[in-house]
């Protein structure tokens, strides 16, 4: 009955629009009052521990850097060294873009921060040399997920957490998805470029000028190097890293490509704000949901549950990927991850499948409602930034939904795709 009441009352609150943290803060209270096993002063303890996490603290830290990067000239020359790659093929600028949201989510962990600062200068881009704006907003907030597959990644550290994974390894794990899901969107787009007729800049590749452009970016360049390279070099911790990532974005965006000035700084920290307590008050709030359904001990009923349906891993994998896939539609990717890790885990254990693996197949899953309405704040960001309706550019983002289920199929299949970095 507790579980009814848990999941009922927050399914109703988010039938109501109730904003996801507070939807999960009330329902915990209508569990609390139902079960009185525990005290109402359990949830106030949740939202303040679950925060108190030295792993936790990277997340406002990526955050901030991935904002101060985005001001400070970052995003503009990574635009340019892969114009300089792909620009003269067909389909290059939408290439351009891709790639450059690869490039840019090796230094913000963010989805959303990825859109926003490539969509801000790739869409009027697009269009003005005759992509349609439908196809353009679509392909930024397809490749804007990259974001959150690349690490450094925001819900790659919520999952650390919440499953006792060595964050470090499942940044390692990220690269050959993030690899391959950017390799399938750049075929994709040179086919769809080529039949549409979407040319190039026209202007044959020339080392010299990929050379200026890599020179040019090199402070952007070299940041995925030090995050990445002292992470896993065993010179910082993920959350170290993100504080030299925030220095380093300063220094990059104030004294090398002086581009962000004093002035900016109050819209960088005031964006980065208020992101990072709408983070923290759902990590909070879904922190204690989760904690009351492990004391109920929903999860190990759920396992039962679901072991009990079947006990062919294909059918098991199939029912949990449905699951996330809906639950992506419906919910912010940070709650879902804190929310379904527990519940999920057992199964996969039972399954035998790695925790780094599993967990790259949760993230990669409810990734997938990024850019999937109604929650999909992929689409939200790209929709302000081209001023185009949710509607239009869910129908253009249909085909990377595509491609991200067919990777998605493959790193299920080929956990190699996942593990072969970490010698698995």
């Amino acid at each position: 009955m507790s579980a009814v009441i848990m999941f009922g009352s927050f399914g109703l609150l988010l039938l109501l629009s109730v904003p996801i943290g507070i939807a999960l803060a009330l329902s915990s209270i209508a569990t609390l009052l139902y079960a009185q096993d525990m005290p109402l002063e359990f949830l106030a303890q949740g939202l303040v521990t679950s925060v108190d996490s030295f792993p936790i603290m990277a997340v406002p830290f990526f955050i901030l850097a991935g904002e101060i990067m985005g001001k400070g000239g970052l995003s503009k020359r990574l635009i340019k060294v892969a114009e300089s790659v792909v620009g003269n093929i067909a389909g290059g600028f939408a290439m351009t873009t891709i790639i450059t949201c690869f490039f840019f989510a090796a230094i913000s962990g963010s989805g959303p921060a990825t859109v926003a600062a490539v969509g801000g200068i790739m869409i009027p881009a697009m269009v003005q040399i005759g992509y349609s704006k439908q196809f353009a907003a679509g392909i930024v907030a397809a490749a804007g997920t990259l974001g959150v597959i690349v690490p450094p990644s925001i819900p790659m550290i919520i999952y650390g957490v919440a499953s006792g994974t060595a964050v470090g390894d499942l940044f390692i794990a990220g690269i050959l998805p993030g690899l391959l899901i950017a390799l399938l969107m750049l075929i994709y787009v040179y086919f769809y470029a080529r039949k549409k007729g979407y040319s190039g800049t026209g202007e044959a590749f020339s080392f010299m000028r990929l050379l200026r452009a890599v020179w040019d970016a090199k402070w952007a360049l070299i940041v995925p190097v030090i995050i990445l390279g002292g992470i896993y070099g065993g010179f910082f911790t993920p959350t170290e890293a993100a504080v030299v990532a925030v220095v380093y974005g300063l220094i990059a965006g104030v004294l090398l490509y002086k581009e962000l000035k004093l002035k900016d700084l109050y819209e960088v920290c005031r964006n980065a704000a208020l992101m990072t307590a709408t983070i923290m008050l759902i990590i909070g709030a879904a922190t204690a949901f989760g904690k009351i359904m492990i004391i109920e001990q929903m999860p190990a009923k759920i396992a039962d549950g679901m072991l009990s349906i079947s006990d062919n891993p294909v059918i098991l994998m199939s029912l949990i990927v449905i699951l996330l896939l809906f639950v992506g539609m419906v919910m912010d990717t940070t709650a879902a991850i804190i929310i379904f890790t527990p519940l999920l885990m057992p199964v996969g254990i039972e399954l035998g499948f790695d925790p780094v693996h599993y967990g790259i197949i949760i993230i990669l899953t409810l990734v997938i409602g990024f850019i999937t309405p109604p929650i999909g704040v992929n689409l939200f960001v790209a929709s302000e930034i081209s001023g185009l309706s949710i509607m239009k550019i869910s129908k253009a983002i249909v085909p990377y939904i595509a491609i991200m289920l067919l990777a998605l199929i493959l790193i299920i299949l080929i956990p190699e795709i996942a593990l072969l970095l970490l010698g698995g």
